[in-house]
């Protein structure tokens, strides 16, 4: 029989893990400052650029914050929808992205059509200015990634479903998380690609603005599929080939 290899796990990995699972259990509570560097690096033993890698991975997915001058606290947040393990975060391979654009395809499909018949002014409001900050980075000659995930989670947002909310943040995150690991974010550097967004991005906001649930639908399921294929372009490019254009 052969065995799947197992994958160890890199040590700034296992320090952020016990951190979060310091703050789960509540030994850490929100607003509480953490040890410093030098402290944290001496308990767990291990190097300083080590305990700072998994205090920027936990920065990263909101559970702590860095005060300049003061030091790093523990974030307010819900232990119920901290499920997702940190390690798919930062070291997910090309099937992990495929397997995920799926899961967001079932999600995003089903949350655009609820979002196009509840939909309230404000949601609108949410979503035109996320489309406007996109434009804002296109002009800019800056990647939008924010921008794209606020008008994501404004369409869950605008679906008046908690738990479909809250999942799509937490697959959002993923995402983003697994582009800016995979070639800097290549799929919205390249600004031919930005503006290809852009106009998905409008055709689905234009959909809902109408109370078109159906156009919704298809629009997000384009918008997803091109993403899938711009991701997969990139990941099969050469190193060196993926320059702006």
């Amino acid at each position: 029989m052969k065995y799947k290899q197992i994958k160890t796990k890199k040590i700034y990995e296992e320090i952020a893990d016990a951190l979060i699972e310091s703050i789960r259990t509540g030994e850490l509570l929100p607003g509480e400052k953490l040890d410093s560097v030098q402290a944290l690096s001496e308990s767990f033993q291990v190097s300083r650029s080590a305990v700072r890698e998994a205090l920027s991975a936990l920065k990263a997915i909101g559970l702590i914050e860095m005060k300049q001058g003061e030091g790093t606290y523990v974030k307010q947040f819900d232990p119920e929808q901290l499920t997702f393990s940190l390690s798919p975060a930062f070291l997910m391979k090309q099937h992990d992205v495929t397997q995920l654009l799926e899961l967001r395809t079932i999600i995003e499909t089903g949350a655009v059509k609820k979002a196009a018949l509840m939909r309230t002014d404000d949601d609108l409001h949410q979503l035109r200015e996320a489309l406007e900050q996109m434009k804002l980075a296109e002009a800019h000659k800056e990647t939008g990634e924010e921008a794209d995930l606020a008008f994501h989670l404004a369409l869950a947002k605008a679906s008046k479903n908690d738990l479909l909310k809250a999942l799509m943040n937490q697959v959002s995150t993923l995402l983003v998380e697994t582009m800016r690991e995979t070639r800097k974010v290549v799929l919205f550097s390249r600004k031919a690609s930005i503006r290809q967004l852009y106009k998905e991005h409008e055709h689905i906001y234009k959909a809902v603005m109408a109370r078109q649930p159906e156009e919704a639908e298809r629009a997000m399921l384009t918008h997803l599929k091109n993403v899938e294929k711009l991701l997969s372009d990139v990941s099969q490019e050469p190193a060196g080939q993926s320059e702006p254009q």
